[in-house]
């Protein structure tokens, strides 16, 4: 074990002590804040798209589109089609859109409306003008049909579903936008850290051959301990990488969101009408007494849960309040560990194989599909089907997928005796792992300029000594 615990010191040092770790550590969590912040106050501080509105129709259309959060309706030059077109062209508020309604258009019809723009008019923009007008049309069709809206208002129902799981102690809110995300991230940190230092192992280790200087270490030490404490040693890296990314995370959601994101100016509500219309001028006294559009005396009622509401000041920890986050943590961490230890023990036996980075590409692929076909089929069948079906629960069982299967279950909540099995067997898929990659490993980093295949490969797994 001293030995071991000097080349775990060895790799861990060598490899804190870079620049490269230091600014990967320090600036990935403020670039990713950063660029979050930045993309979410250019939204904000574009505004929504301004619209001119041409009525030839005769039906007052205009007047009945209504502003909302992504577009605004302003009247169009006036004169024929031509100088609207030339007019929006110069305009100098950058019109994002003309929107025409040609003469003779009817209430009946679904075609003649023009939407033109300069340039190609991006999908979103056109479903949101498409929705507009859709609006407008159901109001004056109803108009004429001597329907209201607030007689509609009133019948609909407006059901608020709140989930419970029972499983959880006391029963627990699911939030199922809050789980899926969480279920994503821990997917792919999973996915990425296994896969980026597993390889750092496995180059590690090729370089050290190239060099010769393996046969200066085995000298010291047996092959199983140097391979060990390679393991160990990066993966002490790998802990205080996530240490140093959840002091950093932590500081920036409670302390520089809270103050960048402040909003501006109070959120758009059903009740606070943007534009003033004959149609809902007369729908709004109606609706806003009808029971069913009456808004919810809480938050819990909503149905909302911990969700920060407008004005409220953000915080990650509020949104993550209804997760199991002791055993969510304890998992990811076990499951990240173990899955990182059995794959990383592969990755060093086929470094060791091989005298360059080019043939390790043949020994890579079949070691990395069942941690790519996990990451894609437990997406589809835990995140977007059944987390607790049996598809699910195999994934979560099996060694060389449990890492990513049941990382990703954990946040849907898992029985404790399929986590204690799934656990059980990963650390034994880990044991018979590294006993194989230790047998190939002994004889590997010994062996030069010798094209290794898998037959070769598997004759080492028995040579004796």
């Amino acid at each position: 074990m001293d030995k071991i615990w000097l080349i775990i010191q060895r790799e861990y040092l060598t490899r804190v002590r870079k620049k490269s770790f230091l600014v990967i550590s320090l600036l990935a969590p403020l670039l990713l804040a950063g660029s979050t912040i930045a993309i979410s106050k250019l939204n904000t501080a574009s505004g929504p798209d301004v619209v001119a509105v041409r009525d030839e129709s005769g039906l007052h259309l205009a007047e009945h589109l209504t502003d909302t959060e992504d577009v605004r309706f302003v009247p169009a030059a006036p004169g024929s089609l031509a100088q609207a077109q030339a007019a929006f062209q110069k305009s100098k508020d950058k019109q994002a859109a003309l929107l025409d309604f040609p003469a003779g258009f009817a209430l009946d019809s679904s075609k003649g409306i023009q939407l033109l723009g300069n340039g190609n008019v991006p999908l979103k923009r056109r479903e949101n003008i498409r929705k507009a007008v859709n609006k407008a049309l159901g109001e004056l069709r109803m108009a004429r049909s001597g329907i209201k809206q607030a007689d509609i208002d009133q019948m609909q129902a407006r059901v608020d579903l709140t989930a419970i799981d029972l499983t959880q102690q006391g029963g627990r809110r699911n939030d199922v936008g809050t789980t899926t995300a969480m279920a994503y991230v821990l997917s792919i940190l999973v996915y990425m850290f296994i896969f980026i230092y597993g390889v750092q192992v496995m180059r590690g280790v090729s370089e050290e051959k190239s060099n010769r200087i393996m046969e200066v270490m085995i000298s010291s030490v047996k092959p199983f301990q140097l391979m060990m404490g390679k393991i160990l040693g990066i993966a002490g890296v790998v802990l205080t990488q996530f240490a140093l990314w959840l002091a950093l995370s932590w500081g920036i959601t409670t302390v520089l969101v809270p103050l960048l994101l402040k909003p501006d100016k109070p959120a758009i509500t059903a009740t606070t009408p943007l534009k003033t219309t004959p149609a809902s001028a007369a729908s709004t006294p109606a609706a806003a007494a009808s029971p069913a559009t009456a808004a919810p005396a809480s938050a819990s009622e909503a149905g909302v849960g911990a969700t920060p509401q407008p004005g409220q000041q953000f915080s990650i920890w509020s949104v993550l309040s209804g997760l199991p986050i002791g055993s969510i943590i304890g998992g990811f961490l076990f499951y990240f560990l173990g899955g990182y230890l059995l794959y990383s023990s592969m990755f060093a036996a086929i470094g060791s194989a091989v005298d360059d980075q080019t043939d390790a590409q043949q020994f890579m692929f079949p070691v990395t599909i069942p941690l790519i076909l996990s990451y894609i089929v437990s997406i589809n069948v835990i995140i977007n089907g059944d987390p607790n079906g049996p598809l699910a629960f195999w994934l979560s069982m099996i060694p060389v997928t449990s890492p990513i299967a049941m990382v990703m279950r954990l946040p849907f909540g898992v029985p404790t005796w399929q986590l204690l099995l799934s656990g059980t067997l990963l650390v034994a898929g880990f044991v018979g792992t590294t006993w194989v990659a230790a047998r190939i490993y002994r004889v590997g980093i010994l062996m030069y300029g010798k094209k290794v295949t898998y037959k070769e490969l598997s004759k080492w797994m028995f040579y004796k000594g």
